[in-house]
């Protein structure tokens, strides 16, 4: 199910830095900017370049940036689920994962995480979606930020708490490995009970085996 993806825009003054949060842009925005050197969390800046311009394309990605000048500083990525993870059962059309989020270690406590999340939350659209996100501690930069597992996955949730998305109850057994692990989620005002009720039997699979 895709929708017209309506772009928008920000401007924030930090000084002495002034950084542009927009989105969701192009494959071909992307390929013009430049990735900042400690946007390395998933993989190298390099490759994680080339994926972000990979999910752009996609017909359900959404891309959204932070970028000084032609410098991204960071981005969040939504796109269906991986089909080698239980989310993507049932090939729901209504279901996006918020599938990640990272910031420069330089650009970090400016507020950008929020800001790119807020805007992604701008275009009407997403009210036709469930929205998740997986939260993994061996994902999270523990080292830099300096924080512990439980102060890093309570920031995480504030996060997500901008845009109205609650922790919500799975049975699925990587995020049941670790207490800290979490799924939160959002529900679109125009989500149908169906794919509500589908969801629910997708967080859920032990308990509807039977």
């Amino acid at each position: 199910m895709e929708h017209p993806k309506m772009y928008h825009a920000h401007i924030l003054s930090r000084p002495p830095k002034q950084i542009t949060v927009e989105g969701p842009v192009s494959p071909d925005e992307l390929r013009r900017l430049r990735m900042h050197p400690e946007l390395d969390a998933f993989r190298k800046p390099e490759d994680q370049h080339q994926a972000l311009i990979e999910i752009a394309g996609l017909p359900e990605g959404r891309m959204i940036i932070a970028r000084e000048g032609d410098l991204i500083v960071g981005y969040v990525t939504f796109h269906y689920p991986d089909e080698m993870e239980r989310w993507s059962e049932g090939g729901m059309e209504d279901l996006i994962e918020l599938g990640a989020i990272e910031v420069a270690n330089d650009y970090r406590s400016l507020g950008l995480g929020s800001s790119m999340i807020k805007t992604a939350f701008e275009d009407k659209q997403m009210e036709n979606y469930i929205v998740f996100t997986t939260e993994y501690y061996w994902h999270w930069d523990l080292k830099s930020s300096g924080l512990d597992v439980w102060e890093y996955r309570k920031m995480m949730e504030r996060l997500m708490q901008t845009v109205d998305m609650v922790w919500y109850a799975t049975d699925d057994p990587e995020i049941c490995s670790h207490p800290a692990n979490c799924l939160m989620v959002r529900i679109g005002r125009n989500v149908p009970i169906e794919s509500k009720e589908q969801f629910d039997q997708i967080r859920f699979r032990q308990r509807f085996m039977y």
